[in-house]
């Protein structure tokens, strides 16, 4: 059995991140509205753990990226709430690529803000020094005390108004260098399923891991780099290469292998979109939390294949067991598509399945469905139940096709198809699915109607 050597996850494959810093109500919250759209909109808060760092997608022209928003910062608190909020600010900027420092150009300048600027410098980190609510106003003597920041440039925005959004983008992105993202795509290794293993802190990711490569004896090394790098740890098992990208930072000590736990939200995100199947691991003994949901449907919302492992199964009895399998079928039942397994890390108990259900998923979620198929399936759908009349109209389909994999989307055409209700369109899924077998992955169905010839005439 070949072994590989770890490396470093490619960056090419990772969202920059950026994290919006400033003293309380400059509008940093209105900015992360502007930089992730509305319709991206808040990913990913972790109740409990994240209370004031939000964190979310942003995407202009090819380039993606992740932003955090945090609340007001305060430097030098040293107690209270204040405190706490610094130290949620302070996560966020290390975890960041470029910070965002947000002033209130009509409140001018504050203490404060001299504080946050000492932090930012002392650091060294790429910096953008924004003026915000800055609407009518222009670059003169209005914004000239900021230059007082010793961060450069002071670069205007009304968030509000979607002034200066795009060139802000620009400009925060500019020192990273991204290049072409199709390039890094064409890098990658064929056959290679990535698998990121994900979930909260003690959960029991660590202890999986390093049975996975106490079994498979492979040769890991931790590479040193920001807290943003995630490993990845190559092997094979049974003729099938795998690329496990871990979250939680392997460490080499002599011969044995150690997960650090450290939980950092934007590794854990980065780590989803960087592979092809995630395996979500659940704590038996705590249940399914909010961090859990959260994660699940971070998981959902960027289309990758999943599979579900309750870990710490052995540590539970019968109750406990009932009152997991009753919270899986409630909160997580956007992921009644994915297999679930009840195993124990630790004493190796259930795992074998696990590799039989990833390599399930990443096959549904790369299946390939011709048109005729799918066609034939979707008459067969309508025969079997119509979709109901909208008004004097009832939607018809005519024809379907596969537009586009991982995960798998299918294109149906028709004549009034905007009318068609959700409770079909999940029919139709469920239809779709029994055909080709696909378990572990989600999928999207699109409706395209086709113009009226006769709506401009007379």
């Amino acid at each position: 059995m070949a072994a590989f050597s770890a490396c470093v996850l490619n960056k090419a494959f990772m969202k920059p991140v950026l994290a919006l810093v400033g003293r309380p109500n400059v509008g940093k919250s209105t900015l992360f509205n502007r930089l992730t759209k509305s319709r991206d909109a808040i990913v990913a808060d972790f109740a409990g753990l994240t209370r004031d760092r939000h964190y979310g997608n942003g995407k202009q022209g090819k380039h993606e990226y992740i932003v955090i928003d945090t609340g007001g910062f305060e430097p030098t608190a040293e107690s209270g709430i204040y405190k706490e909020m610094a130290k949620q600010t302070r996560q966020a900027v290390a975890e960041a690529d470029v910070v965002i420092f947000v002033v209130d150009a009509r409140g001018g300048l504050s203490a404060q803000d001299h504080d946050i600027a000492k932090y930012l410098r002392r650091l060294g980190k790429p910096c953008v020094l924004v003026a915000n609510k800055a609407e009518g106003m222009t670059e003169g003597a209005q914004l000239g005390e900021f230059y007082e920041l010793g961060l450069g440039e002071v670069h205007p925005v009304s968030a509000a108004h979607g002034q200066g959004i795009r060139s802000l983008v620009d400009l925060a992105l500019a020192p990273l260098n991204l290049g072409d993202e199709d390039e890094a795509d064409e890098e990658e290794s064929p056959g290679v399923i990535k698998l990121a293993v994900a979930g909260r802190p003690n959960v029991g990711k660590s202890t999986l891991i390093n049975t996975w490569l106490g079994e498979e004896r492979l040769v890991a090394y931790d590479q040193p780099g920001t807290t943003r790098d995630a490993i990845s740890v190559p092997f094979e098992r049974n003729g099938q290469k795998f690329e496990l990208i871990d979250t939680a930072g392997l460490r080499r000590k002599g011969k044995v292998f150690e997960a650090i736990e450290k939980f950092s939200v934007v590794k854990t995100l980065q780590a989803i979109e960087s592979s092809h199947v995630v395996l979500l691991l659940i704590d038996a003994t705590q249940g399914v939390t909010d961090q859990d949901a959260h994660i699940a449907g971070y998981i959902l919302e960027s289309g990758r294949a999943v599979v579900l492992a309750i870990n710490k199964w052995d540590a539970v009895d019968d109750y406990q067991r009932q009152t997991v399998q009753r919270s899986i079928e409630t909160r997580l039942a956007f992921l009644k598509f994915a297999n679930i397994h009840f195993i124990s890390a630790q004493k190796r108990q259930g795992l074998g399945p696990l590799w039989t259900s990833i390599a399930k998923a990443y096959a549904a979620a790369n299946r390939k469905m011709s048109t005729p198929v799918l066609t034939r399936l979707l008459q067969q759908a309508v025969q079997f139940q119509s979709p109901k009349r909208a008004g004097m109209f009832r939607p018809k389909m005519r024809y379907a096709h596969q537009g586009g994999m991982n995960p798998p989307v299918i294109v149906i055409h028709g004549n009034s198809l905007e009318h068609v209700p959700d409770s079909y369109k999940r029919y139709l899924e469920g239809w779709f699915r029994k055909e080709f077998d696909l378990v572990g992955t989600p999928m999207r169905i699109e409706f395209k109607t086709s113009d009226n010839p006769y709506a401009d005439k007379e």
